[in-house]
């Protein structure tokens, strides 16, 4: 099993996003063995915006409420993808990688538009899929 957890600053936005896109991929591509989790780093327990469940929502994936989870203790086992370049030196952890490592940061949508939120699940919808090509080609099923 492969473990994946998308970090970002409150984990009401981008990293949820993340999670969910990451979840719905994988199963249509038949991937049983990952799973997926995200957490924010200064996470509050608050819901997922609503402009981020809405542009899930749009886009064919889950957009159900959920609390924020904080970012405390990593697990050796989990690989982290760091929405942003700043978020990596918060994840105490020797398996970090970013957005950028994949297909580029995403900007945060926190308080805009549907529309920047759109476009910003749009940008990780393009990262979940360069992660998810990469964990096939380290598995040798591409």
């Amino acid at each position: 099993m492969i473990e994946i957890c998308f970090v970002c600053t409150g984990n009401t936005c981008r990293s949820v996003m993340a999670e969910r896109i990451a979840k719905k991929m994988a199963k249509e591509k038949k991937m049983k063995d990952v799973k997926f989790s995200s957490a924010g780093i200064y996470a509050k327990g608050d819901n997922i915006t609503q402009n981020a469940a809405a542009a899930l929502k749009e886009l064919g994936y889950d957009g159900r409420n959920r609390k924020s989870v904080k970012l405390k203790k990593t697990k050796p086992n989990v690989v982290y993808v760091a929405v942003t370049e700043n978020h990596k030196p918060y994840i105490v952890s020797k398996k970090v990688l970013s957005f950028k490592d994949l297909a580029g940061e995403v900007v945060d949508p926190y308080g805009q538009s549907l529309e920047v939120y759109i476009n910003a699940a749009k940008q990780i919808e393009k990262n979940v899929e360069v992660l998810l090509e990469k964990l096939e080609v380290l598995r040798g099923k591409v």
